[in-house]
Parts: structure tokens; sequence; C-alpha cells
């Protein structure tokens, strides 16, 4: 078989070597004033996973059972948005719950009037994808925080086409202190799988994004859970001292690093020291 590689127009960019470091676009090269094909290709397949994840239906009752096969109690209800077209039309009715759902928690609040220390929900948002593939695993270690510390943890509440707002009315219902709404980011080129975690302490409708924490990027390829779990337990002890969330509770948590002489390759890497 013949290679044409060396009769390729394509050059090569002379940055190549940082591509290793970073999911970013980068050093692609190029064919004259053009992209090389194969890099054209990567960008069409990346818009096109970018825009599955936005319609991926989110299978409530496949994580409803998976994690009450982990004995964690779910509650499923829906947004205010009918569908997936009008979820994204109307961003508004993504915020509120569906009369049928706000009804459903305050029958399940009424057996339960000593309320929740967190409420915690689950939403598709813009990327199913996000919430199917990372969700169990942030939700464990939210148990498993929660029960160090002695909080009462709501059952997970899993919206269908919900926002990020509308945590604060299912906190509300279930008369719980604070709440955590892991939900699905809008997808970037290079991450269509992209979980935020949304905290506010004294949840209420009405409430804007100056008043929550938001935890962005807990994905394999970026933040790890581990991370995201203890900048989260942070802002939740932080919040329960000071009584407050948002803009006025800054994420001072210490990051572990390593000790001097730990890393074997000091200095900029951009310097190549």
């Amino acid at each position: 078989m013949r290679d044409d590689s060396k009769n390729s127009p394509a050059q090569a960019d002379a940055w190549r070597q940082l591509r290793s470091l970073t999911s970013a676009r980068i050093a692609l090269g190029h064919a004259g004033t053009s992209l090389p094909t194969s890099a054209q290709l990567d960008f069409q397949f990346a818009h096109a996973q970018a825009r599955d994840a936005v319609h991926l239906p989110f299978d409530a009752a496949a994580l409803s059972e998976q994690l009450q096969a982990r004995q964690r109690e779910t509650l499923t209800v829906r947004s205010s948005a009918a569908d997936r077209h009008i979820y994204l039309q109307r961003p508004d009715l993504g915020r509120r719950l569906s009369a049928d759902s706000v009804d459903h928690l305050r029958e399940y609040a009424s057996a339960h009037a000593e309320g929740f220390d967190l409420a915690v929900v689950v939403a598709d948002g813009l990327s199913s994808l996000a919430v199917t593939r990372h969700s169990p695993a942030m939700l464990e270690r939210i148990d498993e925080m929660a029960r160090v510390e002695g909080w009462r943890v709501s059952p997970v509440v899993l919206v269908e086409q919900g926002r990020v707002a509308v945590a604060d009315e299912v906190a509300e219902l279930l008369k719980a202190r604070m709440v955590v709404i892991l939900i699905g980011e809008r997808p970037g080129l290079s991450s269509p799988d992209s979980l935020g975690l949304y905290f506010t302490y004294a949840p209420r409708v009405g409430l804007n994004d100056a008043a929550r924490n938001c935890i962005s990027n807990v994905r394999l390829e970026g933040m790890s859970y581990a991370m995201a779990a203890h900048k989260l337990l942070y802002l939740m002890r932080e919040a329960c001292r000071r009584q407050l969330s948002g803009v006025n509770l800054k994420d001072e948590a210490h990051v572990p690093v390593l000790e001097a002489g730990e890393d074997t390759r000091p200095g900029n890497f951009l310097m190549g020291e």
C-alpha cells in the first residue's frame, strides 16, 4: 500500500507536544489557510456529541433503580416544561415544578414534618449524559459526608426537564435547610458530559444565582469526584456556621498539594526546565 502521508499538504504545528496536556483545540496544524481534514472531522464529531447530549432523554427510572439498589430512596418529579422542545425554549418553566409534582412533594413532606438538613436534587439540565455518568458516584460521596456530619438527608429528588432554580422549590417544599442540585451543564465541544453542583443555604422560590455556589466541570477529564466533594463539604460547613451562601461565601477550601521533593518535574514545563 502506498504511503501518501509525505505528500499531504497538511503542516504540523510547532506546539503540537502541548496537545498531550489539554483537551482544548490547540496546535491543530493547517493545510494552506484551512484546518487539516482530520481536525475538521474531529470538530464535527465533537459538535454532534454536544448536540446529542442536549437532546438525549433523561432515563430517571433507570437512575432511580440504580440508586434504590444501593438502598437510597428516590422521588421522581417533573418541571413545568411539558417536553424537551418547550424546555429549551422556555427556561422559566424548567425552574418551577409541575402542579402534580408540587402535590407529590407536599404529601411526602407532610409525613416528614421534621424536615431535612440537606435536600439532594438531580436534574437532567442540558446534558442527561453527565447526570447518568457522574451523579451516582457524587451522590455516594455526598451521603458519606452527610453521615459524618450527622445531617438528615432527603430522598434523592429526580427532576425531569429541570433547571438549577427548581432545586429551591424542591427544598422549600421538603422544609430543607440546605440544598444541592447535581445537573448536566451546557455541553462544550470537548465536554459533552460535564456535571455541575449548585449549593444553596436557606433555599426558597425566587432566589437568583447570587444566592448559590457553583462547583463546575465535574467529570473524569475535569474536576474529580473527590475534589468536588471536598469543596462542597467546605461550603456546606461554612454555610451552616455563617448562615449564608452565594457571593458572600467564598470557596476557600484548602486544596492538598504535593510536598516539596515529591514532584520530580519542577519548574515551568513551557520553558523546558
